[in-house]
């Protein structure tokens, strides 16, 4: 199985509790690392190696990554007011916390809010948006703060999948991708209609690519939503402005739904690259497009600098919706009452930062340079190893956080394999698992070119640990070619 053909539910990180629904792949090496951590506890069992590092997840905190101060400070102020009166919080703090208790019901983090959100929050969010793209206007009201960004684009997936048989509806999705995307087109019972990124030109989106994909896919659906993720998950690529007009160009031409998966949007590395959102560049080409290509975008605390994963914060922007389709969203949106208040509160201090002349900025400026720069270096460096490797080929990391190699595996371990009953990385990845400690997920659990194998993993370890992991990967699989060559 390769890309969550079948599966019906979305992806659950690797070492969590529940897994019914993964990729196999995905599955398989969760239930192993769940297996090896309680064996080894509870029976002793003397394993090759002294600890497992679950490089598998962009878990930034459990790998170590030191939470925001200030961000944690507000959080706190809005979750314990009583801190109000202390004097160990910023003034700028303070500040940020009542504004944000005084938009809550009972001015508290405890009550439920409107179902597209807290108001004040969704002003802050457009704001942001209005800042970011350098003064294109963004309005509140189309502005919808989720459960983290899965739970936008899953929302937003419900409202434009319908039809059955040859009406069925197409979504575009990138090859590889991240599984929440299969996950969700199967259990809406819609069409995934794969397209490849091109990794022999660093993992760029070919607009040819989708037109092949989309005359093919005419043949047993009706394409309607075309999913681009920039910076990638897995591949790490920035998509470049003319790769985005283009983009936009092919989606008006065929009137697809775009959504635009932007999480990573604060992680690009690679000197020449830049983040360019969709909806400037969308504004930009000109009324044409900009008033008739429908458009939703998604941001996240969990990744950037900032690593607040658990707190499940993030927002979708939708533009030129139809009234009544935005309508239907909403009530669609009021079934689950709201999102989690305090992850609403944490995505409002993301996108309401310090500024210059307030007493937490520089602090807040150095912890974030210094997240970035740390991202930044330890991408370089696992570019660098892992192509020092034979048989091991990784593109530059751009962006975001995982490293996406490519590995060529001799015949025998491929018919070793198959002995199994295993995808050839998927084999891979278990022996790395079993014989180093490193978990890493196997290529097949977010698709790839027929006769390619890659494994995703993670650069968020802290420096050293992370140049220990690269180096006790070399080791395997030099080992591994040796085994089997």
């Amino acid at each position: 199985m390769g890309v969550l053909e079948g599966c019906g539910g979305k992806e659950t990180a690797v070492g969590a509790v529940s897994c019914s629904k993964l990729p196999v792949p995905i599955r398989i090496i969760h239930h192993l690392l769940t297996l090896m951590v309680i064996l080894g506890k509870t029976m002793g069992i003397k394993k090759p190696f002294t600890e497992v590092i679950r490089a598998n997840i962009g878990d930034a905190q459990a790998m170590g990554q030191q939470p925001i101060t200030f961000l944690r400070q507000v959080m706190a102020l809005c979750t314990y007011p009583n801190l109000l009166d202390s004097p160990s919080f910023p003034e700028d703090a303070k500040k940020r916390a009542r504004r944000i208790l005084q938009a809550c019901g009972g001015n508290s983090l405890g009550s439920y809010s409107a179902s597209q959100g807290v108001n004040c929050i969704r002003e802050d969010v457009a704001a942001y948006i209005t800042r970011r793209d350098g003064g294109v206007p963004a309005d509140p009201d189309n502005i919808y703060l989720t459960t983290g960004a899965s739970d936008g684009i899953s929302t937003i997936l419900k409202i434009l999948v319908s039809g059955g048989g040859k009406s069925r509806t197409g979504v575009l999705i990138p090859i590889p991708q991240y599984p929440l995307y299969s996950a969700v087109i199967s259990e809406l019972d819609a069409v995934q209609v794969n397209y490849y990124l091109d990794e022999e030109n660093c993992w760029a989106l070919n607009v040819n690519e989708l037109r092949r994909a989309v005359r093919e896919a005419k043949e047993h659906c009706d394409p309607k939503v075309l999913c681009i993720i920039n910076p990638g998950n897995p591949t790490g690529q920035v998509q470049s402005r003319k790769c985005i007009e283009d983009v936009i160009h092919f989606a008006w031409e065929e009137k697809l739904f775009l959504l635009a998966d932007e999480v990573y949007q604060d992680n690009v590395y690679s000197p020449g690259c830049r983040f360019h959102s969709f909806k400037k560049v969308l504004h930009e080409m000109g009324p044409e497009y900009s008033s008739n290509v429908e458009l939703a975008s998604f941001h996240s605390t969990s990744k950037g600098y900032m690593g607040e994963c658990g707190y499940r914060g993030g927002y979708m922007e939708v533009i030129n919706l139809h009234p009544e389709i935005k309508g239907q969203l909403v009530k669609l949106l009021s079934v689950r009452l709201c999102p989690p208040v305090s992850g609403q509160a944490a995505m409002d201090i993301v996108v309401n930062p310090p500024v210059p002349g307030e007493e937490s900025f520089e602090q807040f400026r150095r912890e974030k340079e210094s997240v970035l720069g740390d991202l930044a270096k330890k991408a370089k460096l696992t570019e660098d190893l892992f192509n020092q490797v034979p048989g091991v080929r990784c593109n530059p990391l751009q962006g975001a956080m995982y490293a996406f190699p490519r590995i060529f595996l001799p015949a025998r371990a491929v018919e070793a394999a198959q002995a199994h009953t295993m995808a050839p990385d998927m084999f891979y990845c278990m022996k790395l698992l079993e014989e180093t400690g490193i978990c890493v997920v196997p290529g097949s659990g977010f698709g790839q070119r027929e006769g390619t194998y890659h494994f995703r993993m993670t650069i968020l370890p802290p420096v050293e640990k992370l140049r220990t992991v690269l180096q006790k990967v070399k080791e395997f699989h030099i080992k591994f070619l040796e085994k089997y060559a």
